[in-house]
């Protein structure tokens, strides 16, 4: 889509961001480590294989994504993760995916365990970005700025880096408009034209 969306003139190209929960958190992650072409990215309870840390015995795991209801969604050599190997044989985690995505914005987000988002698990999320923050500060940018988890509804969003959680469940309607104020700190609006009559 993004390579369209370069030859439309009607489009700053330069200014497409990523948004998806779930597994679409997970593959809006990707997008934007794989692909510098997209400016922002808005990644909601994506759990493992996002922004989820591997290496965090809590919520989704390895086992789940390796398992017969998930083991589409990764490469074929992921799977001995799953048996042969665990979890804490990985060489990579979630927080090296983020680190891809430096120096561009990322909003990462979540629900809470005890109202149904607990397997995506928004602490393991939350400690995974932290520990994408060095590469984000070695490129001159401005990580989460701590290493405490906010209060729920209290969002860390004054970084390049930025992360909330909701109270509710696994949703992103309720981080909208924080994504939206976020991301009007690197893309303003065009100017309105003058109604027509008006000097």
């Amino acid at each position: 889509m993004l390579d369209y969306l370069e030859t439309d003139p009607a489009v700053d190209a330069t200014k497409v961001g990523l948004e998806g929960i779930s597994r679409h958190g997970k593959t809006a992650l990707v997008a934007m480590a794989y692909d510098s072409r997209f400016a922002i990215a808005y990644i909601a309870s994506s759990g493992i294989g996002g922004a989820k840390l591997f290496r965090r015995h809590f919520g989704e795991m390895v086992e789940n994504l390796t398992g017969t209801g998930e083991y589409h969604w990764m490469a074929g050599n992921f799977l001995k993760y799953g048996g042969l190997l665990n979890w804490d044989d990985l060489p990579v985690d979630a927080h090296e995916l983020i680190a891809l995505c430096a120096p561009r914005p990322v909003l990462i987000t979540g629900g809470t365990t005890a109202k149904g988002d607990g397997w995506a698990d928004p602490t393991g999320m939350f400690l995974a970005e932290v520990a994408a923050g060095p590469v984000y500060e070695l490129l001159g940018k401005k990580s989460l700025g701590t290493k405490t988890l906010p209060e729920i509804g209290k969002g860390l969003m004054d970084g390049d880096l930025a992360f909330r959680q909701h109270d509710g469940p696994h949703t992103d309607v309720p981080h909208w408009p924080a994504f939206l104020e976020f991301a009007g700190r690197y893309f303003k609006s065009p100017a309105k034209p003058a109604a027509v009559g008006t000097p």
